[in-house]
Parts: C-alpha cells; sequence; structure tokens
C-alpha cells in the first residue's frame, strides 16, 4: 500500500505546484488595459491573412510518411525486447504489422507522395 501512498502524495504535489503556479503568474502578471495590447502579436498589429492560409496542404502528406516511419520505430523496440521469449508468434505479428505499414509506403509512392513539386 505504501507504493499507492507514495504515488498519491506525489500527484497532490505536483497539482499544488501547478496550482500555486497558475495563481502566481495570474497575480504578478501585468493586466492588458487596452485593446491593442491584447491582440496576438507582440507589436500589436493584427494578422494579415487567416492561419489555416500559412500551410499548404502538401505538408499533410509528408506528416503521414512520418507517421509511417516513427510507428515503426515505436513499435520494433519493444517487440525486439521480447522476441527471445514469444519466438515465431512475435515473428508473424511483427511480419505482419510491416507488411501493412509497407503497403502504407508503397501507396504513397503510386500517389507520388515522395516527390516535391
Amino acid at each position: 500500500m505504501t507504493g499507492y501512498l507514495q504515488a498519491f502524495v506525489f500527484a497532490m504535489a505536483a497539482l499544488a505546484a501547478a496550482a500555486l503556479t497558475v495563481a502566481l503568474g495570474s497575480r504578478l502578471t501585468a493586466r492588458l488595459a487596452t485593446e491593442p495590447a491584447r491582440r496576438p502579436f507582440e507589436s500589436g498589429a493584427g494578422p494579415q491573412v487567416h492561419a489555416w492560409n500559412q500551410h499548404h496542404v502538401r505538408f499533410l502528406n509528408f506528416s503521414l510518411i512520418f507517421i509511417l516511419f516513427d510507428m515503426e520505430m515505436v513499435y520494433m523496440y519493444p517487440w525486439a525486447v521480447v522476441f527471445v521469449e514469444v519466438g515465431w508468434k512475435a515473428l508473424m505479428e511483427m511480419g505482419m504489422f510491416i507488411t501493412i505499414l509497407v503497403l502504407g509506403i508503397l501507396y504513397a509512392w503510386r500517389e507520388r507522395a515522395f516527390e516535391w513539386d
């Protein structure tokens, strides 16, 4: 039970520290009285374009491709650690996982997602 008690005390200390930080921050920050000072930019100038106009849709493809490669690496390390204990079943499961990822990469290649226009 001492492990749960220690975790509870640690969680309460973290919540108290967060509450203290928020309280001190609200007390110590300057109040922005004028409307231009409350705008999101330091100069007080309003944005010229909407935020969605700044990002092109082609970056979505690159983020999805990154997720394909990143998810592979996230699951490969724990699999390699337990592979010796589990054996052939783990090898077949990782083979299916890699096959699904490779199909996603081949689809991206077919759609010319790796080419920058």
